[in-house]
């Protein structure tokens, strides 16, 4: 939880590079000017001036758990590097209180002709503590590490991930006040990820931490303020949401067509009616009397009843003005959850079998269309997704045409909340693709009753027992 107090001040920082042409450039630098000021004669440089960062101000206070995006080249770590002290700033100041540990590049201060033993000494020393301090813990930093007899092996003949667990390990054991983490955590096994994750979020409890990465994910995941970098600047600050939400939009504009005028009023209407033509049943199931409409509800009904472990999901209506982004030459016009019978949904019971229709139109041909969605909580973390390019046959199609994705899936068990299917509309392959229309929060449910305590989803269990073994034999009492 943050507090008032202020751990780090950037004001006003401006920091430039001297970029020479030639190695010669550098030695007249230093020289001319210095004999045409004593001459009393007006001189040229010889450096083009870099602007890494520009006017850059903001704030972060105890408790605070800020990130940091941007592509690359924006400033990021340039950033970072002044605010820990081994950058200078031309112009600006920076404030700090408190002990900063900082996860730059994992192990790059390791001595290699160094044992593992001394690299955390020295180390650790570097970061702050005394010997004293390193004796009293130097046994939970080698368990943390878990690099067993290594320890007292040179770093040289370390993996880069024995490396990894040796440096975070020594900074999980520094009691700092402000935690510096740049891409630092993208490697390392998936258990040893998992241990410094649950370091990192005991450490958000309570201390500060500047986290820098290239993954909207993780800033909406971990942090509570975004801050943008773009060439330098500041483009953007907000909620971690917002903020990755524009920046993703920025990153798929590059290099992409300029987007097309919105459609009128009646080539919307056209597209809306067509789209509701696409999603109808058959006619002989569209003039259903009304008793077997009552007939499907109570069937419906008896099923929810009967789960003793009950989800109920609220689904709105599709938002065809909800914020996208792209060239708009192609649109997802429609999203409909319906039932394994082909019935649009207004409710839904988590662990039930559904489908979700994404319904596209298209103003050019098109050779190698995908249609992906995914599901995301109120934070903007990922829940899961998919994709037509894996797994369907390629399609064509030509001005006015509109196509269909259905996905099928089991409807997970949601902790009570609101959740929304974000939905895309590209062209191309995986790697290389054009995206047209890229559109958020197209479709909000609401999970409204839930037995899920813990964790993003929840698994419901078929049964739990708890009781004293028998006769050693492992057979336990199933609990009432």
């Amino acid at each position: 939880m943050s507090s008032d107090k202020m751990m780090i001040k950037v004001d006003g920082v401006h920091k430039y590079y001297q970029i020479y042409d030639k190695p010669n450039d550098r030695l007249k630098q230093f020289i001319v000017p210095r004999l045409k000021r004593v001459l009393g004669r007006r001189h040229e440089n010889y450096f083009k001036e870099f602007k890494a960062l520009h006017d850059v101000s903001f704030e972060v206070k105890k408790g605070e758990t800020v990130g940091i995006i941007g592509r690359n080249g924006s400033g990021k770590s340039t950033l970072l590097q002044m605010i820990c002290g081994t950058l200078t700033p031309t112009q600006g100041q920076i404030e700090t209180h408190g002990r900063i540990a900082a996860l730059l590049e994992l192990g790059s201060g390791f001595n290699p002709e160094f044992t593992g033993r001394e690299n955390v000494y020295m180390n650790a020393t570097v970061l702050g503590l005394t010997t004293e301090e390193v004796d009293e813990r130097f046994d939970s930093i080698v368990a943390f590490a878990d690099i067993g007899d290594f320890i007292d092996q040179p770093t040289k003949t370390y993996s880069s991930g024995m490396v990894v667990r040796l440096a975070f390990a020594v900074i999980a054991h520094v009691d700092a006040d402000i935690l510096v983490i740049d891409e630092a955590l993208s490697v390392g096994d998936a258990f040893f990820v998992q241990k410094c994750m649950r370091f990192l979020r005991k450490f958000m409890e309570d201390k500060t931490v500047l986290f820098v990465s290239h993954d909207s994910t993780a800033i909406t995941n971990l942090c509570s303020h975004a801050i943008w970098l773009e060439n330098g600047r500041i483009r953007q600050q907000g909620s971690p949401k917002e903020v990755s939400e524009q920046y993703l939009e920025a990153q798929f504009q590059t290099n992409e067509e300029p987007q097309s005028p919105p459609a009128t009023q009646n080539q919307s209407s056209t597209q809306a009616g067509s789209a509701a033509a696409v999603l109808q049943d058959k006619p002989a199931k569209a003039t259903k009397s009304r008793t077997e409409f009552e007939d499907y509800h109570d069937m419906r009904r008896d099923f929810i009843n009967a789960t003793s472990l009950r989800n109920d999901i609220e689904l709105f209506e599709f938002n065809p003005d909800a914020p996208s982004f792209g060239t708009r030459q192609a649109n997802i016009v429609a999203m409909t959850l319906k039932d394994v019978d082909g019935k649009a949904l207004s409710w839904i019971v988590g662990g039930e079998n559904v489908a979700l229709n994404v319904v596209c139109q298209t103003d050019k041909p098109m050779t190698s269309p995908i249609v992906g969605f995914y599901i995301k909580d109120r934070l903007g973390q990922t829940l899961f997704g998919d994709n037509t390019y894996i797994g369907t046959t390629p399609l064509t199609v030509q001005p006015g045409d509109q196509f269909c994705a259905t996905f099928e899936f089991r409807m997970p068990t949601l902790p009570p909340g609101q959740y929304s299917f974000c939905a895309a509309l590209a062209e191309g392959t995986q790697e290389d693709h054009v995206q047209h229309h890229w559109i958020h929060d197209a479709l909000i449910i609401h999970s409204h009753s839930s037995f899920v305590v813990t964790g993003l989803v929840g698994i419901p269990m078929r049964s739990i027992r708890f009781g004293h073994l028998k006769d050693g034999k492992g057979s336990q009492i199933a609990t009432p």
